[in-house]
Formats: structure tokens, sequence, C-alpha cells
């Protein structure tokens, strides 16, 4: 509004002292015309010292036009409340009529009781009764739907699972075979330095490869998946709660169990063994060249030597173990994506929070591992 009026105040004589006085109004009394230049503070200098004052008359039909920015400055010089004598234009009633149907803001009461550490623990506790029992819903869902598709594999979700399998197996091929040669390389260089002392320096083999192929084949092949995969998991399906896909879904007649969940669970646990496999190779390749290089072994022998070295038996183990991580990180990942609520924040957070349970989950998965198969393959 570049060709409107300032906004300007007239007093009749007392109005300084603000007891038999009147003061008009006129121009535009919107937030541009206030904004322009120190307007506002000028207008605000002038009606403070009429807060509270008796007897003023207020005379505002001559004001041309009138927006809440302008209402709201009288409304704050009259004390939050009409004045006794008030003259206003018919169109700007409106604006005063809704400042006294607002009201004073109130804040709601502070609550000055702090959590002891009882009740944090209960809420703790209640949270993980929570998400267990969540948990165990969402396996039996996951059984059921394979069920479902056991009995009629025609109609089953091959697309999707096909899909989950390239997305969580073939593109981590890539990190999986990074990390394992790494770290086949670096323990394949502290255990040669160790056993050299001893003058052990045939037992590399064995060390490396019941380590690798038994539990750090697998436990980094699960960690390096939850972190990738079980990330993006989690966030498609919180991004799909956020548009309302989930609900679209069910308005339609989907299921979110057999179309979504299961095929992501299942192509987990079919895609685990096989990087496990690839890990394990990648990490006794490293070892293997960390020998040759540090020890002198030459890869014939170490070839030669693993079979001996290793049972199948662990082998086994290990390939059981990859399924059942795959598992566990696609349980974690999709009961994670269901409770993430339909805003951003909760996204994150639940991403976040996948990763470090799966992460847990898959860790002390492999603990039992170690306790139930104690006494096997050695």
């Amino acid at each position: 509004m570049p060709n409107a009026q300032a906004p300007t105040l007239t007093f009749s004589p007392g109005a300084s002292s603000g007891q038999g006085a009147c003061v008009s109004a006129s121009g535009a009394w919107q937030v541009q015309p206030l904004a322009q230049g120190h307007a506002m503070k000028a207008i605000i200098a002038l009606l403070q010292p009429l807060q509270g004052g008796a007897g003023v008359t207020w005379d505002l039909t001559r004001i041309d036009s009138m927006d809440h920015i302008g209402a709201q400055l009288f409304w704050n010089a009259w004390g939050k409340a009409r004045p006794a004598q008030l003259q206003l234009a018919p169109g700007h009633e409106e604006f005063f009529k809704r400042l006294e149907q607002a009201g004073a803001l109130t804040m709601p009461p502070r609550r000055l009781e702090r959590l002891t550490s009882v009740m944090l623990l209960g809420l703790a506790l209640l949270s993980f009764f929570a998400h267990a029992t969540g948990f165990i819903a969402l396996l039996g869902q996951v059984m059921q739907d394979a069920w479902r598709f056991l009995r009629h594999p025609m109609r089953g979700p091959w697309k999707e699972i096909s899909a989950n399998i390239y997305h969580a197996g073939f593109q981590a091929l890539g990190i999986t075979a990074l990390v394992g040669f790494l770290i086949g390389v670096v323990l394949s260089y502290l255990s040669a330095q160790q056993l050299r002392a001893f003058g052990g320096d045939i037992y590399l083999v064995n060390l490396l490869g019941m380590s690798i192929i038994r539990e750090l084949g697998p436990l980094l092949a699960a960690i390096l998946v939850a972190g990738r995969s079980g990330s993006s998991i989690t966030a498609q399906l919180g991004v799909m709660r956020v548009t309302e896909e989930l609900d679209a879904m069910l308005v339609m007649g989907i299921s979110h169990g057999f179309r979504l969940i299961m095929p992501k669970v299942l192509s987990l646990a079919l895609a685990m063994p096989l990087l496990v496999i690839w890990t394990d190779a990648m990490a006794l390749t490293g070892g293997m060249i960390s020998a040759r290089i540090e020890l002198g072994l030459s890869p014939w022998y170490f070839i030669q030597k693993l079979p001996d070295a290793v049972p199948l038996a662990n082998y086994m183990i290990g390939l059981g173990k990859g399924v059942v991580f795959g598992i566990l990180i696609g349980l974690v990942a999709c009961h994670f994506g269901l409770r993430i609520k339909p805003n951003t924040e909760s996204l994150g957070h639940g991403t976040t929070t996948s990763v470090v349970t799966a992460i847990t989950v898959v860790i002390l998965a492999d603990a039992m591992f170690a306790i139930v198969f104690s006494g096997v393959g050695f």
C-alpha cells in the first residue's frame, strides 16, 4: 500500500493528562504504514500516557483502513478493555470484537515436581514391555504372512522380495568387501606379531579361520546391514507414514504385513547368509595377503590348511547366524518404522533408535549363539 496515508493521532487540550480529552485518529492503521520508519515507536510513545486514563473520548471514525496490528495498538492503550466513550467506523468493529473474545492469554501451570529415579525406571520398563509386545506381535504377523505365502506362492510379493534382495544384498557387496578385507588385514597383522614371539606362526590359519568364519564374518556383515539396510527400511516406512501411504494401503485393502513387512524380512534372511560368505572370503583374503607379507606364509599353504583348521560345523554356525541376524534386523527395522508418527522429528528419532536397537539385538543374539554352541565345532 504505497499511497496509503500515514497513521496520525490528534489530541485535544488536556489529552496529556488523560482526563477530559479527545483523541482522534486518521490515516491507514495497517502493518505496512506502521512499519515505515519509526512510525510504530512514535505512536506507542504517544499512546502510552493515555493507558488507564478515564474520561478520554476516542474518535476512530476518520481512520481510512485498519488491520489487526493497528487494532492491537489501540487495544493495548486501552488496557485491553473497550473504553466507555468510543466511536468506530462500521467496518472496524469486527477487529475489536475478536480482541474482546480472545481475552487475556493464560499459560498452563508449570509442573514443579521432578521425576524420581524410581519413576524413570518404571517408565523405562513400561516402554521396554511395550516394544517387546509390539515386536512379538509383529513376529507373529510375519509368520502368518509367510504361511500364507507358502500356501499361495503364485500370489506372493515376488517383485518386492527381489527388489529388497537387490538393495540389501547386492548393493551391500562393496562396503562389506572393503570392511571385511581391512579387518582381515588388521587381525592377521596383529596376530602374526604375537604368534611370532612364541614360535606359533603356523597357527595363524587356525586363529583367522575360527575367528572370521565363526564370529567376525557374520557379526561384521550384520552390523553393516543394520546400519545400511535397517535404517533404509525404517526411513522408508516412516516416510510412508508421514505421506499417509500406509493409511491409503489400508483403505485399498492391501495388507502392510504381506506387501511390506514380510518381503523385507524374508529378503534379509536370504541375503544375509550370502553376505556372510562374501565377507568371510574377503576377510580371509586380507588375512592371507597380510600373512604372506608378515610371516611369509604362501597362499597355497593358507588355502590347504584352512579346511583342517576350521571344521564344517563352524561354517554352518556362521551361516545360521546370518539367517537369524537378517530376520532380527528386518523385524527391528520394520517395528520402529511402523511406530513412527507423522512428523519429521519422529522420523529422525525412529531411524536412529532402529539402528542402535538392531545392532544391540544382533550382539545379544551372537552372545546367545556363543553360549548355546559353545561345545560345537572344536
